[in-house]
């Protein structure tokens, strides 16, 4: 039985905590969140699993052969660190760090560790944006002409995510907690992608994250690609990664939604392949046990905090 701690159990650590309990080859061994109440209520709905409110006191005191780091990105550095230094797979949030230098030293580490190094990046494992992947490699929209990523909020942080971090500067923004997420994709299916030109707004309020942004990449063919951000906009919130081509479009909409259309027809919700499901904890559980897997590691995650952080800082 894999032994899996989890430090963070706010909305996003949570998330994961019921899939490595229903899992048959792992379980949770000890959860740690620097707040005490928190801790204290998931230990009891997970039947009593040891709590902490000191990560290190969890890393020195359980037997973990896993840890899912899931606190606020400006803290990943440091626990990480504090992980890898125990010689204990990982599993990381993105984005990995909050600076490039810190994601950089963070890869270093992992390498010389010898372990396990994995972020959670769920597209790589869901059935629309695997389906997109695989029609893109077939050739659905012919030869690439742009690449375009909308991301419009009506509302940032949206309800669910009302806490200080992901509304500042410093450490969230959608650009960030959205973003991400896509310029890893981007990187996946189309290869590098160079920044050319970077429009960012901001509110008044010093301290808060972007409120929008226009933004210019290159993939390394000279293919343009076209970011469009922007929240506090009427509507409803509408994420859309799209690939046009001299043939076709292709949109993955909403995470999760298909569409698309040969030039010269109507574009149409498209089905996604359901047999391409996969999953995140399974392929970690493989990758522990020594066989083949699909595990985005640290090296994926430098190279897409290297574009984040341009896109950041304009």
């Amino acid at each position: 039985m894999i032994k899996v701690g989890v430090i963070g159990l706010g909305a996003i650590g949570q998330r994961l905590i019921k899939g490595f309990e229903d899992h048959p080859e792992t379980e949770i061994a000890a959860i740690c969140d620097s707040m005490e109440s928190r801790a204290k209520d998931t230990a009891a709905e997970l039947g009593g699993t040891p709590f902490f409110t000191d990560h290190q006191a969890m890393l020195d005191q359980a037997e973990l052969d896993l840890v899912y780091v899931a606190v606020p990105p400006k803290f990943h550095h440091q626990v990480a660190s504090d992980v890898l230094s125990k010689g204990i797979h990982i599993l990381c949030e993105k984005p990995l760090a909050n600076s490039v230098e810190e994601a950089e030293s963070l890869l270093k580490q992992a390498e010389e560790a010898g372990v396990i190094h994995a972020m959670n990046f769920p597209l790589n494992y869901s059935a629309g944006s695997k389906s997109f992947e695989k029609l893109i490699k077939e050739n659905y929209v012919g030869e690439l002409r742009r690449i375009q990523l909308k991301m419009h909020f009506p509302q940032w942080p949206r309800p669910w995510q009302q806490n200080a971090w992901v509304a500042s500067k410093e450490q969230g923004g959608y650009v960030l907690e959205v973003g991400v997420h896509f310029i890893q994709q981007l990187q996946k299916i189309f290869g590098a992608v160079k920044v050319k030109d970077v429009h960012l707004q901001f509110p008044e309020d010093s301290q808060a994250s972007e409120n929008a942004i226009l933004a210019i990449l290159q993939l390394e063919d000279g293919t343009p690609v076209l970011i469009d951000g922007m929240s506090q906009v009427a509507g409803k919130e509408e994420i859309a990664f799209t690939a046009f081509g001299d043939e076709g479009t292709l949109s993955l909409l909403n995470w999760a939604q298909l569409e698309g259309g040969k030039v010269g027809e109507e574009v149409q919700p498209l089905e996604a392949d359901t047999s391409l499901t996969d999953s995140l904890i399974e392929n970690l559980v493989k990758a522990i046990k020594g066989e083949p897997a699909v595990i985005i590691d640290f090296k994926a995650g430098y190279e897409a905090q290297i574009v984040l952080e341009q896109l950041r800082k304009g």
